[in-house]
């Protein structure tokens, strides 16, 4: 499962009690005091999907198997980072490692629990961690520079292409600015990928408000909501200290009942969870049938052969054709069987980009 989210943010914001939630383990050290997380923890987690217990029902399928999102728990970040403070070089190491960025701003008060800069302020935390990893892309870019310009003024092709990416990104960081926000063209982007740039990672800012603030939030984490909304990006409110005691719960009825009781229609983990997964931009399709219903993950714009491999990669190397069946077709048919009566099965070759929530049977020879 090679897509994952890192969590990230200065020390105490409570990172490693989410990912304890988000993996229902103790797996990750949760201490009031700056870096108990020395190495990145990881858990897999599955994605909710209503879809998928449908599926399941209707196919009557003997086992569940939901997709997987992948978060890493990165060690607490400082002011200085960039230039080796602190944990500086694990933390940007271990930011360059992960797909997409969650970003744990705290939005509460509470005098036995410390903060680093002495005082509560989300958006001054969110500018402070931008600005480190801004930092570390310009020196990392300005570094590279030279050898390239001298490769193309040899007339290298490929250093002169990689020289004019790298002055573009340049000149956006220069201006404070984050190279997510560069827009290069389609035939460009695997260039710009090759440069790594922390501040290209898509970022999803989760404020972590006291108990009380669950439901409704707060002022701090308003500000966040604004703040995000100000960059295209998303935002997630939600409560660790719930999250946490809401993990040790095992029962889902027991589980329902206790966010009931804090006016939460849904845990929020769940929305994490789905905020993070469609930050990745990736998309879900099912393989169903009596033994188990399968939610399998790719990213968007993925074409059959390539889904097939993300089962088997004999799938991929020996496929031939794909027997699709739309999730709304196969629910209001109530079967594959009726989905293929009614016409609604289609026979899909190579070129065929999956869409969210298709159903796949796919034909290979190997």
């Amino acid at each position: 499962m090679g897509f994952n989210c890192g969590i990230v943010g200065l020390p105490n914001v409570a990172k490693s009690t989410l990912v304890n939630a988000l993996t229902s383990t103790a797996a990750a050290a949760a201490a009031n005091y700056p870096f108990c997380t020395i190495e990145p923890n990881i858990g897999r987690v599955p994605v909710p999907d209503e879809r998928l217990d449908v599926l399941t029902r209707l196919a009557k399928s003997a086992k569940t198997v939901p997709t997987q999102l992948e978060f890493v728990d990165i060690a607490g970040l400082v002011r200085g980072a960039s230039k080796g403070e602190g944990l500086g070089n694990q933390f940007l190491g271990h930011i360059r490692a992960v797909d997409a960025i969650a970003h744990v701003l705290r939005c509460f008060e509470d005098g036995n629990v410390t903060h680093v800069e002495g005082s509560v302020d989300p958006v001054r935390d969110a500018e402070t961690v931008e600005t480190e990893l801004m930092l570390a892309d310009l020196d990392s870019l300005e570094r590279r520079l030279g050898p390239i310009e001298k490769r193309a003024r040899g007339n290298d092709k490929e250093a002169k292409a990689q020289q004019e990416a790298i002055e573009t990104a340049l000149a956006l960081l220069r201006e404070g600015k984050p190279a997510r926000l560069l827009a290069p063209p389609s035939e460009d982007r695997p260039l710009y990928a090759s440069l790594q740039l922390l501040t290209a990672k898509p970022v999803l800012y989760v404020a972590n408000v006291d108990e009380a603030s669950a439901a409704s939030g707060n002022a701090f984490s308003t500000r966040v909501a604004a703040y995000a909304a100000e960059r295209g990006a998303a935002c997630v409110t939600i409560s660790a200290a719930i999250e946490a005691e809401v993990a040790l719960l095992t029962d889902a009825d027991e589980k329902r009942g206790f966010l009931e009781t804090l006016g939460l229609a849904e845990s929020g983990l769940d929305r994490v969870i789905r905020a993070g997964y469609r930050l990745l931009d990736l998309v879900t399709f099912f393989t169903v049938g009596p033994k188990e219903a399968h939610a399998w993950t790719v990213p968007q714009g993925t074409k059959a052969p390539q889904a097939a491999g993300a089962i088997h990669t004999d799938f991929e190397h020996g496929f031939i054709r794909a027997e699709t069946i739309a999730y709304e077709d196969f629910v209001a048919c109530g079967s594959e069987q009726g989905a293929k009566d009614a016409g609604k099965m289609h026979l899909e070759g190579a070129d065929y980009v999956v869409r969210d929530g298709d159903i796949f049977y796919f034909r290979f020879n190997v």
